[in-house]
């Protein structure tokens, strides 16, 4: 499709509203997707890393306990 002026671009044959408000919820859409995700990948690393660190502990606790 080609455009005479940005205004002609902007207004899309007189469907702008509904292609760029499209457009827009599709862009927020797929932001909110990708920070949702990277938040809980990060939730999900520091449990992990909790939990190793409490392995280790438990795992010292207990050669301490049976060493003499």
């Amino acid at each position: 499709m080609h455009f005479e002026t940005m205004s002609d671009f902007w207004n899309m044959g007189g469907y702008g509203l509904y292609v760029w408000l499209a457009f827009g919820l599709g862009l927020l859409s797929v932001a909110v997707l990708w920070l949702e995700s990277w938040w809980t990948k990060k939730g999900l690393l520091a449990k992990v890393q909790a939990e190793q660190k409490r392995q280790q502990r438990i795992k010292k606790a207990s050669t301490s306990l049976v060493s003499p």
